[in-house]
């Protein structure tokens, strides 16, 4: 422990030095904790042991929840020491799929603020209320305004889970120091009428705010960040379709920013089909892809397969040739006037027709699934891509798992264990047919903290599309024979440290190479980064 003016219940009470009874009696003596604590004297491992046998009593993973966002708040150290070696156990609690439910009941949950509010009262003096967060040297901010979170809706300040999630996820699986991160939510109002009715709501209690009193409000908290924390990354988190676009095109060329729901969700998918490539021998140049749902992260993971395939030597007209978008209303086709603007480069001159339809029309090799609608993807749907493909490819994205397209096994048994599987959601191994299936889930949680940690570590003025592509192209690249054996499209989750750093280093690498650091290129960046990474071993 780091040497601290602090002394007796300061001590226990500061979350980032405390470590409780693995204090020494020399500790002890120092602090002024003689008599503050129990004769016992434990290690971390021991503590970590009574932790799980705690986790293991609770008899729901929302409870796992509260204790876990407790432990944080009272021992950050052991917090990040067990979801580190706990990762597989721990990230589903942490974040999806528990996160949708603990945001449902943020409110009624609350215990202790974690994060930053700001609200329309708040304008004009975004700057100035700042500076009342404690932590100054702040290197990654994750902010949402609550309205599209996951797939649950508009969740108004509710929503405020997931940027302690996301952050949490930071540290964890990339190392970046809790204390140089900082949850943001633009509490906006909210147009859920029962979370309005809510006498618990904490929220401001307002339907939203809109058109350009809402961008003003975003842009003056974007300014303020420059000004604050000039090194700082913000990655923004589920904002609704149009505005997360809007938010992105407006910032992505001016600040050091991304939108994880746009381009993390692109770049973990790419990768997953990259790796898929591997099971089914077809050169990814040649792939046809399918997309059930034409929200942004749909068409985000799309507008990234454009540069993919352009990079693999298409040209762009034959990039977007391979991509295929069918909706609520059917297939994306030119002829239809209800399109947005961010679905128009898909809109390709075919005949308009359902979506059972458009498989046996266009037969794609691989289907992906963004919908938000939990069994979107029928035993129909399964069986007509298996008809169609001796292995077909089925990615079911939407979370928590209660909204994915599919469940896994449902892939395994309606394709006769031919599928190659992934998800947004984690399942559990399926034994089908005398075999056991590994399914892939593609968690954001494999590009996101790599991206963050390698744009902070090169202090990026902005993060260029190629940074993704490299991203994708690293974390498949470290998908192994024994992954693929098992039909699993992504490394173990065990690794996620490791996979962490190496996308972190090619990122910092691809930022250096088009002249966008604003430090010295590092003889090993890649030391230089694993050095940083925040160790919470005591």
């Amino acid at each position: 422990m780091a040497d601290t003016e602090k002394r007796n219940f300061d001590v226990l009470q500061d979350a980032v030095i405390n470590k409780s009874l693995a204090f020494s009696r020399k500790e002890r003596e120092k602090y002024g904790l003689r008599g503050l604590l129990p004769y016992s004297v434990g290690s971390q491992e021991l503590q970590l042991t009574r932790l799980l046998e705690n986790l293991r009593r609770k008899e729901s993973d929302i409870e796992r929840y509260v204790l876990l966002s407790a432990l944080q708040d009272r021992n950050e150290r052991l917090y990040y020491r067990a979801v580190i070696d706990n990762i597989e156990q721990l990230m589903p609690i942490i974040y999806t799929p528990t996160v949708g439910q603990a945001c449902k009941e943020f409110s009624q949950i609350f215990r202790e603020s974690k994060g930053f509010y700001i609200t329309p009262d708040d304008k004009g003096e975004i700057r100035k209320i700042l500076d009342n967060w404690p932590k100054k040297d702040i290197r990654c901010i994750v902010v949402t305004d609550g309205e599209r979170i996951l797939g649950l809706g508009d969740l108004g300040a509710n929503g405020m889970g997931i940027p302690i999630g996301k952050l949490a996820l930071y540290s964890a699986c990339a190392g970046i120091r809790p204390d140089q991160c900082l949850p943001v939510m633009l509490d906006v109002g909210t147009n859920n009428e029962e979370i309005l009715n809510d006498i618990l709501y904490l929220g401001y209690p307002h339907k939203r705010l809109t058109g350009d009193a809402y961008f003003e409000l975003v842009d003056e908290f974007v300014m303020a960040v420059q000004e604050k924390y000039p090194k700082a990354l913000i990655q923004f988190e589920d904002f609704l379709t149009p505005n997360a676009y809007g938010l992105l095109n407006k910032y992505r060329d001016k600040v050091l920013c991304f939108n994880d729901d746009i381009q993390g969700t692109a770049a973990v998918t790419l990768a997953g089909v990259y790796a898929s490539t591997k099971i089914t021998g077809i050169p990814f140049k040649d792939l046809k892809i399918m997309f059930l749902g034409a929200g942004s992260a749909a068409t985000g993971i799309a507008d990234l397969m454009v540069a993919a395939f352009e990079q693999s030597g298409l040209t762009e007209t034959e990039a977007l040739q391979r991509l295929w978008f069918v909706d609520v209303n059917g297939l994306v086709v030119s002829g239809r006037d209800d399109l947005m603007e961010h679905n128009l480069p898909y809109a390709h001159d075919y005949e308009h027709c359902g979506f059972m339809e458009a498989i046996e029309s266009i037969q794609p090799h691989v289907l992906i699934g963004a919908t938000g609608f939990g069994g979107a993807f029928t035993r129909e749907v399964i069986e007509k891509m298996t008809e169609i493909n001796d292995r077909p490819v089925i990615f079911a994205l939407s979370n928590p798992t209660s909204r994915a397209e599919c469940t896994a096994r449902q892939a395994y048994s309606w394709s006769n264990g031919q599928a190659i599987f992934a998800s947004g959601s984690p399942f559990r191994k399926v034994n089908y047919g005398g075999r056991t299936y590994r399914p892939g889930q593609g968690n954001n949680a494999y590009i996101f903290p790599g991206i963050g940690l390698g744009a902070i570590m090169s202090e990026a003025k902005k993060i260029p599309e190629e940074c993704f592509l490299t991203a994708a192209h690293t974390l498949a690249d470290q998908v192994s024979d024994s992954d693929i054996n098992e039909g699993a499209l992504y490394p173990p989750l065990p690794n996620i440290r490791e996979i962490s750093l190496n996308i972190a280093a090619a990122v910092a690498e691809t930022i250096y190479d088009h002249d966008l650091a604003r430090t010295d290129r590092p003889d090993d960046i890649r030391q230089v980064i694993d050095n940083y990474m925040f160790d919470p071993t005591y």
